[in-house]
């Protein structure tokens, strides 16, 4: 019986057994004979053994230079960083070599195909977004299903003729050029839109007649986290300066804000603000619907919030005034009703209030309350045909009301479940808003509210190519380390067993204020297929519970998110949801940061990590592009109280030597000027030199992509029979 024991002990300790054992049952292991236990220990033992030595020879070779960092006296190697480098000659062979590897693996699975065919059939369905007025025009977009980028239509009123007012799929032969935006100007006479390309942060502005669609000459450059905001014959915008070199790589800086006049060359725009004290500034001038104000917004790297300043916009020469003057709270104004502002804050009111501020007078104290806090955290809230139309969040849903402009509750606006309603956008004389309604299981179906009947109909709904009533969605509660309450919602197929062998994937953020609810999806719909379980958790950091769920997974307390997280496997094994061998765990950007430490922290809770366009490098992040701005979430290395607590999660440097990890599916872009590939490329070649197991450690570097934003459907289809067929296979789930 000791023996047995001790090989039921190297089984639960080897965890590259799992794609041969899925979950093991040990009793059955326990009442084999003495000999037929160590026949079966024995091949297993050499089955592994035959993985690992195919998989360490499977990897491109990744140099290692000697170079290492001094931080407050904690030696940091850095044998990677020459993958920083990212437009150098020897990093692009490194990514052809690494992609090379990867679409071999894809292509020996048998059924990768196979996958790619019923995920395009999922996608193929017409997708629309709510009207938005603008004069005697209705636009939309629209995707007829398989179409790279969605098409803008306008038409007369509700009821006209479509017709093309533009179509970013003629821009680029491969669909990689992308609609940023649209900004329509405050007389409904024209249009403002801004295009990416190959998924960069970069955006070019161009501007359209609305009632003819005449395109103009106007044609604004080098435009970075802005957007166009009309003022009188023109608009505001955001640039830096062009970048002499690294145009995807270098450090952001120094931002602008100009105003164009419609008719002129970019370079008779006028400089409005500039900080040069403070490089790390972002800034933004919007104007009341009815331009009687002007706002300036300024952001800083570190901080929480915004400053914000005002004036009137009939005295262009005067100064801007403090409306809020320090940072500390997140603070929006709706818009302004007289000579006062309507604001949402959480100062003094931690899941958000609305207030009504005198700019003359504009400290906290007086703020006169519209919309009291409540236990549910307000999430948005829009001042439309004279109403206040509030959204919601509770337990991670949306939940919708009306009030009048002084705080007034008149009615909710009932959902068909849990789910998120987006939309509810309008100007003062409006009387009817559009929004758009969808779930796990429900595609988005777009309603129209009218306020002064205060009636909710259905205006559009999707048609897909699934049948919706064989899946239901539940929400269930469990306790992280610290005894915190965590929801999360868990998709599945009807008469679901809970045998502890059901394939699963699970997905979370955790981090900047940001709110995960209910939403559909194709891709998650062909893993249910498969009989698979889709679970979301809202662990800490984001905003599902105000200000201060957020607050529990910033900086010194962001081990709570990674804690939060755990807990979510722990209870879907513990609960006979899944087990081990059998989840996946999934996150990108900051919940790339996640699955990385996670995996790190403890490889031994799931079979398949899939970290996408990750924060990997948490010493160095601070130093590309936008980085800096993160600082006020995650602290940064430059501090010595910080780094320590960096230091002890950055998955880039909590790899071991000797570990089993998961199968690993790495997944960024060569264009990500958000978060820099490099991070991806060194986490990956640490991960494929520190592998002990035979499980695959991969990368995907999509060429012409970026951050994942304007991506052009054929690569997103792609790229999620990839993914799913990478998940199916290391789970072991067969696909007939």
């Amino acid at each position: 019986m000791c023996f047995l024991h001790a090989v039921s002990r190297l089984i639960k300790l080897l965890g590259f057994f799992a794609p041969l054992l899925g979950c093991v049952n040990l009793d059955l292991l326990f009442s084999m004979s003495m000999k037929k236990c160590l026949y079966v220990f024995l091949s297993f033992l050499f089955v592994t053994n035959a993985f690992a030595q195919s998989s360490s020879n499977m990897y491109p070779r990744t140099k290692r230079i000697d170079h290492v960092d001094n931080y407050f006296g904690t030696q940091v190697s850095d044998p990677y960083r020459w993958l920083e480098n990212v437009d150098s000659s020897d990093v692009h062979e490194w990514v052809e070599e690494q992609n090379k590897v990867t679409q071999k693996y894809f292509g020996q699975i048998p059924y990768r195909a196979k996958l790619r065919k019923r995920i395009e059939e999922l996608f193929n369905y017409p997708r629309i977004s709510a009207p938005h007025k603008v004069g005697e025009y209705y636009f939309f977009s629209k995707n007829d299903g398989l179409q790279n980028q969605a098409i803008v239509y306008r038409q007369k009123g509700l009821h006209g003729t479509p017709e093309v007012f533009l179509d970013p799929n003629t821009l680029s032969t491969d669909g990689t050029a992308a609609l940023g935006g649209l900004e329509y100007s405050n007389d409904d006479k024209l249009v403002a839109y801004a295009i990416s390309h190959s998924g960069s942060d970069w955006q070019e502005i161009f501007v359209k007649d609305v009632a003819t669609g005449k395109q103009l000459e106007d044609h604004i450059q080098w435009v970075r986290y802005s957007g166009a905001s009309w003022f009188k014959n023109g608009f505001f915008y955001g640039r830096y300066d062009e970048p002499k070199a690294g145009q995807y790589t270098a450090k952001s800086d120094f931002q602008k804000i100009y105003y164009h006049k419609i008719g002129t060359p970019q370079s008779a725009d006028s400089l409005v603000y500039q900080d040069p004290t403070h490089a790390e500034r972002t800034f933004g001038i919007n104007a009341t619907e009815d331009e009687k104000f002007l706002l300036l917004y300024i952001n800083e790297g570190g901080q929480i919030g915004s400053l914000m300043s005002w004036k009137r916009a009939d005295e262009p020469n005067s100064d801007f005034k403090p409306l809020i003057s320090e940072y500390g709270h997140e603070v929006g104004v709706i818009d302004n009703i007289g000579d006062q502002f309507l604001l949402i804050t959480d100062e003094d009111a931690p899941t958000n209030r609305v207030v009504l501020v005198d700019p003359m007078n504009p400290s906290a104290e007086h703020y006169q309350t519209i919309i009291a806090a409540k236990p549910e955290t307000i999430e948005n809230v829009n001042l439309v045909g004279g109403k206040l139309i509030a959204t919601y969040l509770k337990d991670a849903s949306n939940h919708t009301y009306i009030y009048d402009v002084n705080g007034k509750l008149e009615r909710e606006i009932t959902f068909p479940g849990k789910g998120s309603a987006i939309g509810f956008s309008g100007k003062r004389k409006d009387s009817v808003v559009f929004y758009t309604f969808s779930s796990f299981a429900m595609p988005p179906s777009i309603y129209q509210y009218d306020l002064r009947k205060n009636t909710s109909t259905l205006f559009h709904q999707t048609e897909v190519q699934f049948k919706i009533d064989d899946f239901v969605t539940d929400q269930v509660f469990y306790k992280s380390k610290d005894g915190t309450s965590i929801p999360m919602f868990l998709v599945h197929k009807k008469g679901m067993k809970r045998d502890g062998n059901n394939p699963t994937k699970l997905y979370a953020y955790g981090g900047f204020n940001i709110n995960l609810t209910p939403h559909f999806s194709p891709t998650i719909v062909a893993f249910l297929e498969h009989g698979g379980i889709y679970a979301q958790a809202n662990i800490r950091g984001g905003g599902e519970y105000g200000k201060a769920w957020h607050e529990a997974g910033m900086k010194e307390h962001k081990q709570n998110v990674f804690d939060d997280f755990i807990a979510a496997t722990e209870y879907l094994c513990k609960e006979k949801y899944t087990c081990a061998n059998k989840l996946a765990i999934e996150g990108g950007s900051n919940g790339g940061l996640l699955i990385g430490a996670v995996m790190c922290q403890r490889p031994d809770l799931c079979k398949v990590a899939l970290p996408e366009v990750g924060v990997m490098d948490m010493l160095r992040y601070h130093k590309f592009t936008i980085g800096w701005a993160w600082a006020s979430e995650y602290g940064t290395s430059d501090d010595s109280t910080q780094f320590l607590n960096l230091y002890k999660y950055s998955p880039l440097h909590n790899l071991k030597s000797g570990v089993s990890y998961p199968a690993t599916l790495v997944s960024t872009a060569d264009h990500d000027d958000r978060v820099m590939p490099a991070h991806s490329f060194k986490f990956i070649a640490t991960l494929q030199q520190d592998q002990s197991g035979p499980n695959p450690t991969l990368i995907t570097i999509e060429t012409k992509a970026g951050h994942g934003g304007g991506k052009p459907l054929s690569k997103v289809m792609d790229e999620s029979a990839d993914q799913l067929a990478f998940v199916l296979y290391n789970l072991g789930v067969k696909v007939e």
